[in-house]
Formats: structure tokens, sequence, C-alpha cells
């Protein structure tokens, strides 16, 4: 998600022998792409319109479960930590290292801090600066900016100790409900967020976790930063180790798959596969095996160059103009949301208009998204 990502521009090495010409370019498809199947897949699961005929994979699952709505979030963060390596080697060809670099990084998140209370205040109609999606995707993806010069093995320890560090706080601090206990309703992130909601900083437990999975994405990146030969194969190993020890961590029943907590073995889960995402992108576009896969991916790396306005500009549109402009369409005076959507299900049905309404917005959005991409108008934080 182009939120999260400094840049995703290589840092220009001496293309090796041993990759097609495809994959020598100076943009790595493979992560636009799969950062805008991504928002995409955002899009449709936050706007669709069919009540009790909606499909379980586009609602979240139950306490303990995960559908493909809940593996967006973390593919967002995981695309973020992809990101990583090619920043930082952009940022080492200009010579931006030392205090310089921290400063950037923390610019950087600041802003996208600022962007989250924005939309935040905008939703709720009131003034707010807590921790929403933008926040923790500017911390988290900030803390894990900082190990990026770290050697692989000293990254991958940093992750293992975050995810390890949240694992014990889950299993070990005690909390009304009683040690080790772990419902939807009684945790320990529920104690501490008591603690934090009146400081404005519910949910930074959260930043823990994250983190890990952001260096997860980065850690996945980097053979296809360094353009190895063996890259493919690294991520394959990557992306079926980090799923089946995430599945079997929660089929053991220490810990449950759970986006509410971001348990680690829900984001070992989602980092596998996303890692293998991002490979199937990177063999499709990049690696020149499949004739014409660039242009194939090329709708996806639409909203996946301009994630950040992919994000932000639909919910002010759907704030500020579906839900509150009111017009007589229907027949009655209702905001423009409900109007297209009961305009769509008199034409077509329930079922079939609720899915008109839905993938009209998706579509509408990707025009917006490719209307802004011809004329330049792209946004990096």
């Amino acid at each position: 998600m182009r939120p999260m990502s400094w840049a995703t521009r290589t840092a220009c090495p001496a293309p090796s022998p041993d990759l097609p010409a495809t994959a020598r370019s100076s943009r790595l498809l493979a992560l636009d792409a799969w950062r805008g199947l991504t928002v995409l897949l955002m899009l449709l699961a936050n706007n669709v319109a069919l009540g009790g005929q909606t499909p379980a994979q586009l609602q979240h699952a139950p306490f303990g479960g995960v559908t493909l709505t809940d593996l967006v979030f973390p593919w967002f963060l995981f695309c973020a930590g992809a990101a990583l390596p090619f920043a930082g080697a952009a940022m080492r060809r200009v010579n931006l290292t030392g205090f310089a670099r921290v400063r950037r990084l923390a610019g950087r998140a600041a802003l996208l801090s600022l962007v989250g209370a924005f939309l935040t205040s905008v939703t709720t109609g009131r003034f707010m600066l807590g921790l929403g999606v933008l926040q923790l995707i500017a911390l988290s993806t900030l803390l894990a900016a900082l190990l990026e010069g770290w050697r692989v093995r000293w990254q991958a320890l940093a992750a293992a100790v975050l995810l390890g560090a949240y694992a014990a706080f889950l299993l070990w601090v005690p909390h009304a409900a009683g040690r080790g206990v772990l419902g939807e309703t009684a945790h320990p992130v529920q104690a501490v967020n008591a603690w934090l909601t009146p400081l404005g900083l519910r949910g930074l437990p959260s930043v823990v976790p994250t983190t890990a999975l952001v260096l997860l994405g980065s850690l996945a990146a980097r053979p296809l930063q360094a353009r190895r030969a063996s890259a493919p194969a690294t991520l394959l190993g990557l992306g079926l180790a980090w799923s089946a020890a995430g599945y079997a961590w929660a089929a053991s029943g220490a810990l449950p798959l759970s986006k509410a907590l971001w348990t680690p073995p829900y984001l070992l889960y989602a980092a596998g596969l996303g890692t293998l995402g991002l490979l199937a992108m990177f063999l499709i576009g990049d690696a020149g095996r499949l004739p014409g896969g660039a242009r194939l991916l090329a709708p996806l790396t639409v909203p996946g160059r301009n994630a950040l306005a992919a994000y932000v500009l639909p919910i002010l549109v759907k704030v500020w103009v579906l839900q509150g402009l009111t017009v007589p369409w229907a027949g009655t005076p209702q905001p423009m949301q409900g109007a297209l959507l009961t305009l769509a299900r008199g034409q077509f049905g329930g079922f079939w208009g609720g899915w008109t309404y839905t993938l009209g917005y998706v579509l509408a959005v990707w025009l917006g998204l490719a209307w802004l991409a011809r004329r330049g108008l792209i946004r990096k934080l």
C-alpha cells in the first residue's frame, strides 16, 4: 500500500545476468500490483452492500478465525515492509544517512499520522488524535525503517523477539478474566487499552506485533531488491514456512488466529500468504515468464502506485458526498449513498443490485485513480 511505503524504487545496482530484462527495471512491478490488489480488496470489503447475503470471505471472521477480509490490513503492513529495502537503497544512493535519515523518516511518519488524525476527525465528526489505521501504519513502519540497514539475521531476530514478547504478554499478563485467558472481550490488550484510552493512545500495544509484520515484509522483499536469481525460491520457502508456522501455532491451541488481538500466529499466517502473493505477482510481471504479464498487472498498479489517495479520497467522498448530500433520486429525499443503492436494487433486485452498487463504487474509485495517474497526481509519503 503506498500510504505505508516511502518509495518503491530500487538502488539500481548492476543488473544480474541471471535475471531477465523485465526484472531489471527501476521499479518492482510486483509490489505495486500486490499493493494495488490489496487496495481493491479493501474497497470491496468496506463497501459491500449485500446485507445478509454478504459472502463469508467479505466479512470479518468470528474470534479465532480468518477470512480474506481479515488479511487486508496485514497485507497493507506487509507491503509497507516490502518497500523498505528499496527506500533504504534510495536513501543510501543520495547519501542520506545518520540523523538526516532519521529526521526524514520521522517527518514522514508524523505527516502520515496527521493525515490519519484528519480522517478520524472527519469520520467521527469531532477532533481526534487517537491511533487510527494510518497512525498505526506510520508508527510500525517508522520503527521497522530504523532497522532497515541491519543484516538479514538481525532483522529476523528483531521480528522474532517482538512476536515472542507479544505472545508472552498475551499469555502471561494477568487481567480481569484471568492469566492466559483470551477471548473476544477478555484479554490483556483490553486492560492496557483501558489505561491508554484517556490519553488518546488506545491501540498502542498493537505497534509491537505490527512492527514485526513490517519487518517480515522487508525480509521477504530483500531478495527481490538485491535481484538475486534465487529470489523466487527464497520467497516460496518463506511464504510456505511462515504461513504453515502461523497455522500450526494456532492449531496447537496456544494462541488463536485473531485480527482483533494481532496475535503472532495470525501475523505469521498473513505474512506467509502475503509473501506468496508477492511472489505470484513477481512471476507474472517482473520475471518475464508470462508474455504480456506487465500489461496483465497494469490495472492493479493504478491503485498500487497511488494507494494513499486510494485510501483517503474514498473516505472523504463517502462522508462528505455520499453520506453528506441529500438527493431526491429514489422518490424521497435521502443521502446519496442510500439513493444509489435503492435505485440499483429497484432495477436489478436486492442481490444483484447490491453487487451493482458495490462493484460500481470500486470501479468509480479505480477510474478516479486512473485519471489522477494520467496527470501525474500521485502522492507518496
